[in-house]
């Protein structure tokens, strides 16, 4: 028993000293910090009975604010997809004054509190804002309505499109696209074929990563959304919202599918990923 704890500690026959010891610190680790908080999330809501689950899942207005979070979640993912490719390329193949200062702005939204950023925007964007009064004139209503939701998630899922395809960007050899030239190839050819069909995965992978930060965003949506039930309010405000009613079967309903779609989402996103890379690389 001793000898078999001791090469367990010591990695068997891994190279790395104390590998296996490390394994099981970094396993136990995560344990206690994803995976005991995801199966208490998992478990709470049947604590209460069937009848509390199925109670709090015929709230139409939890679908409301689902489909608000998700549908707005994916639509600026979208959105950032050609933004992030066309900031990335300017990064990488550009020669631009001012483009290290630009590279560090990318990563302003990650660094800025989520509820700096919520107030900065609903001020610009608001009914006398420096952008809102413009766009007003024009019957355009971006602040407390859905597009400001989506303005809010597009700028904070901008720089996991941007910092995903910039190392593939990067390591794309511009000698294909010169020997594409040579063949005869069309400009649009050489942009379809050449450029955008190695980094799909990488588009495709900060899609998901976009989309995962936009379902679970708070700061930066509450101040500019309106949060006007069945019409601008998203799904975390709602469990909030819930827990502030003392209805917890309600709130931990409602997270519980927010974390079931959410995973169901990213698990999607991953197949597909998996099979543009295998369509690239058979390519």
């Amino acid at each position: 028993m001793r000898q078999t704890f001791l090469t367990f500690l010591r990695g068997g026959d891994s190279a790395l000293p104390g590998y296996r010891l490390s394994l099981a610190a970094t396993l136990l680790w995560t344990g206690f910090f994803i995976v005991l908080p995801l199966c208490a999330l998992a478990i709470r809501p049947w604590q209460d009975g069937m009848g509390a689950v199925v109670g709090a899942l015929h709230d139409t207005r939890m679908f409301a604010a689902l489909w608000t979070s998700f549908s707005s979640a994916a639509l600026a993912a979208l959105f950032n997809l050609p933004i992030g490719l066309f900031l990335a390329w300017a990064l990488v193949r550009g020669d631009l004054p001012g483009r290290r200062v630009a590279d560090a702005l990318v990563d302003l939204p990650l660094a800025l509190p989520t509820a700096v950023s919520g107030i900065t925007l609903a001020t610009l964007y608001g009914p006398q804002g420096w952008l809102g009064a413009p766009l007003a004139k024009l019957g355009i209503v971006v602040a407390y309505s859905r597009p400001g939701i989506v303005l809010a998630l597009m700028f904070v899922g901008l720089p996991f499109v941007v910092r995903t395809v910039e190392p593939v960007l990067k390591n794309l050899p511009r000698d294909l696209e010169e020997a594409a030239v040579l063949l005869g190839a069309r400009p649009w050819q050489i942009v379809l074929r050449v450029v955008l069909a190695p980094l799909l995965p990488a588009l495709i992978t900060g899609f998901g990563l976009a989309f995962a930060r936009g379902v679970g965003e708070y700061g930066s949506v509450i101040f500019i959304a309106g949060n006007q039930p069945f019409r601008s309010e998203i799904a975390p405000l709602l469990v909030v919202v819930r827990l502030q009613e003392f209805d917890y079967p309600g709130a931990t309903a409602i997270a519980l599918v927010l974390l079931l779609t959410s995973l169901a989402a990213l698990a999607l996103v991953g197949v597909v990923r998996r099979k543009f890379s295998a369509w690239g690389d058979a390519a």
